[in-house]
């Protein structure tokens, strides 16, 4: 039988040494695909390199915005080189399956280096599309927040509106190229728009702390960013502060002094900080009506509250400061004149100790008026009328004298002010009778106790004209004396001399 062939050698006979060889094998490896190793049939390896590529793939894909982790491409890299290395190696002395000829391979492991970097260049572009949604998304969300805080009360949506911010103000200075970032220019005009949404439906109290929260913003944004927007804020908030201050002053609350106060410090020249001492100004005309109303207390009081607040005011109103003082001035000394009025109101309610109080402080005050002189009848009447309240049933005239004459006497140890009224109003001082001591009570109520009536004491006395009609009378001790008031009611008509005796018991007493 004919003899056996011999057996096929195990792997390509070597093959003389050829640099461009090796050179080919290891740039087709670089390509990822173990294309060296295909042409000098390392089938094993080339394998390995699709399985390892095949695995950066499935950590790569889909490309997001974090990218490939830094580990992950060292490592591939790394093996890339390996495989480069050890293809040159392999390729140095075993000839190629295809193509046979060695530049042909060079240039063919050349072409195939397009492999990897387009690859690179196309997974960039992912990633950089999936930077973009990422950056589109977070303007979206920061956008959901202000259109949500929009719906709540600015106190409560302001950590939103702060976060959303802080969104803007990163997309649009550290994305500057970004298309997120050149949205966020849209997305501050309705930031504002529902910041200051108070203000579009006129609620100017409730605007202003939104409004003087947006002048903060250029301290976070690029102006560039803000453009008109910058400004927006500052005549809405002139506005806010004058209307909501109006609106106060109107209403006799107190808050209208910061809000004007606010407004004139922070826009001085602004068309709204002109209106201000005209608006206090005509406040102060309309609380002036209320003085001849029918309360005219409450308009003292007012006017009063009104002069302290414009004088706090004008103190840092700038060039408003001197109206205001004006203004300040007329309320005072419409409070001071008024008082008349507000003690006769008193007066008339049966409020005679208010009123008395009253008119001594206008009396006090106002040396000059027309209404002073009855202004002291008034209080008078009043005194007189707190233990004798028949006595207040009229206001007290300025009138003065009569044809009864009437003779009152201290026979007690006290210095006493005599107090009368009825068709004439007066009062006089008596000075303290020094013989004179206080009645035991049991004296005083014996059958012919007739006090005034010792020939041998000189009383303290006065003569007074009073006309017919009623007179009520008090005697008041002086000082700090404990002896209580006592009081007389005078039934006066002509042709009678009448006496009036001041005297001391256990509480001051009178008679005649």
């Amino acid at each position: 039988m004919p003899p056996s062939p011999p057996p096929m050698p195990s792997s390509p006979p070597p093959a003389p040494p050829n640099g461009l060889r090796a050179a080919a094998v290891a740039l087709l490896n670089l390509s990822g695909l173990g294309l060296g190793y295909a042409l000098v049939r390392r089938w094993l390896l080339m394998a390995v390199c699709w399985v390892a590529t095949a695995v950066l793939l499935f950590v790569a894909l889909p490309a997001d915005a974090d990218g490939v982790p830094t580990p992950a491409i060292v490592l591939y890299v790394l093996f890339l080189v390996l495989a480069a290395v050890h293809g040159a190696v392999a390729g140095l002395r075993t000839g190629l399956t295809w193509p046979g000829r060695p530049p042909l391979a060079f240039l063919l492991g050349v072409l195939l280096l397009a492999v990897p970097v387009g690859g690179t260049v196309l997974y960039d572009h992912a990633r950089d599309e999936a930077v973009e949604r990422q950056l589109l998304d977070r303007l979206e969300k920061a956008d959901q927040l202000v259109a949500e805080g929009g719906r709540r009360s600015f106190e409560s949506a302001k950590s939103d509106y702060r976060t959303a911010l802080d969104v803007y103000e990163d997309l649009a200075t550290h994305h500057s190229g970004s298309r997120a970032a050149d949205r966020v220019t849209d997305s501050m005009k309705s930031y504002y728009r529902t910041v200051g949404a108070a203000y579009g439906h006129k609620d100017y109290c409730d605007a202003i702390e939104p409004l003087k929260y947006l002048r903060t913003v250029p301290r976070t944004m690029p102006r560039e960013e803000l453009g008109a927007l910058t400004r927006w804020p500052d005549d809405r908030l002139a506005t806010s502060l004058y209307e909501c201050g109006s609106g106060s002053l109107s209403a006799g609350e107190a808050d209208w002094v910061t809000n004007f106060g606010e407004l004139l410090s922070t826009f001085p020249r602004s068309e709204q900080s002109t209106k201000v001492a005209p608006a206090v100004d005509s406040t102060v005309a309309r609380t002036e009506k209320g003085l001849r109303g029918a309360d005219p207390c409450a308009a003292v009081e007012k006017l009063r509250g009104l002069n302290t607040r414009i004088t706090d005011l004008s103190g840092s109103a700038g060039d408003a400061a001197d109206g205001l003082k004006k203004t300040a001035d007329r309320a005072d000394r419409s409070a001071d004149s008024g008082e008349y009025a507000c003690g006769v109101d008193q007066y008339k309610d049966g409020d005679f100790d208010a009123a008395q109080k009253t008119m001594d402080e206008f009396v006090a005050g106002n040396k000059h008026d027309k209404n002073r002189d009855r202004a002291k009848k008034i209080s008078i009447a009043a005194e007189v009328a707190q233990t004798i309240p028949a006595a207040g049933k009229r206001l007290p005239t300025t009138a003065s004298g009569g044809s009864i004459s009437v003779t009152v006497k201290n026979d007690s140890p006290d210095p006493i002010t005599v107090y009368y009224t009825g068709p004439v109003t007066g009062s006089f001082k008596l000075k303290a009778c020094g013989s004179c001591k206080a009645y035991s009570f049991a004296s005083s109520v014996l059958i012919g106790f007739k006090p005034c009536s010792d020939s041998g004491k000189h009383y303290p006395q006065r003569t007074i004209s009073l006309p017919t009609g009623t007179t009520y009378f008090l005697h008041k001790p002086q000082g700090d004396s404990t002896a209580t008031p006592a009081s007389d009611t005078a039934k006066l008509r002509s042709g009678y001399i009448y006496t009036e005796c001041a005297y001391t018991t256990q509480t001051l007493g009178s008679g005649y």
